[in-house]
């Protein structure tokens, strides 16, 4: 997997990334839900860089130019619920679109920190053939993009793969690069070293579910 760690470089992102880990700024969901859309629309622009263009002659009042413009067809999917800010982000780059929305959700069976990820709904194109983006904002265990992974393999198979995260942990980061195709990119705006006991990142940002729409009965 090809990595792309913004938190390594001097960016306007780093900015965005300190508002929604402040504890004081979060209490604005509003706030934090435009900050995740700003995130993405930053990790669409750098990824846009990677895709296939061709020229295209424009005519203007005075002339004609050529222009190099994007080709690939694009299916962005998003994972609920903290995924929709961020598929916001990516949509307000990218016009045309294909969109697919997926559900996952961490199941506590007996209770304890135990977990396993659940996909109940999915709804999404074709992607045979086509640039697929994950919009996963917290790459926590890395279980919740291996259970999508699997749930998308009945659409077709994708010409590449972007995953694009807010913050992301090693471990999830390590199983991510062993069960997607050696060439899928992930475009992460910050890596934090360590899950706790109940599978978050940390020090990471808490809940961006929650932070985005408020909390929810588990």
């Amino acid at each position: 997997m090809i990595i792309h760690d913004f938190s390594k470089e001097n960016t306007l992102i780093n900015q965005y990334i300190c508002e929604v880990r402040d504890i004081s700024i979060q209490k604005d969901s509003m706030r934090f839900r435009r900050n995740i859309e700003r995130i993405g629309e930053i990790l669409s622009y750098e990824m846009s860089k990677t895709l296939e263009y061709t020229s295209k002659s424009v005519t203007t009042p005075l002339g004609k130019k050529t222009i190099n413009v994007p080709t690939s067809d694009l299916v962005i999917c998003s994972i609920l619920r903290a995924g929709i800010p961020l598929h916001q982000g990516i949509l307000n780059y990218f016009d045309g679109v294909e969109n697919a929305f997926v559900s996952a959700y961490r199941h506590h069976p007996h209770g304890g920190d135990d977990f396993e990820v659940i996909v109940k709904y999915l709804a999404s194109p074709s992607i045979e053939g086509k640039t697929l983006i994950l919009a996963d904002p917290m790459l926590a265990t890395g279980k919740t993009l291996e259970n999508v992974l699997k749930a998308m393999e009945n659409h077709g198979e994708p010409k590449e793969i972007h995953i694009l995260s807010i913050i992301g942990a090693k471990a999830g980061i390590e199983l991510a690069d062993m069960i997607f195709p050696k060439n899928t990119h992930l475009w992460i705006a910050a890596v934090d070293n360590a899950l706790n006991e109940r599978g978050y990142i940390v020090p990471g940002l808490g809940d961006a579910g929650d932070l985005c729409y408020g909390p929810r009965l588990d």
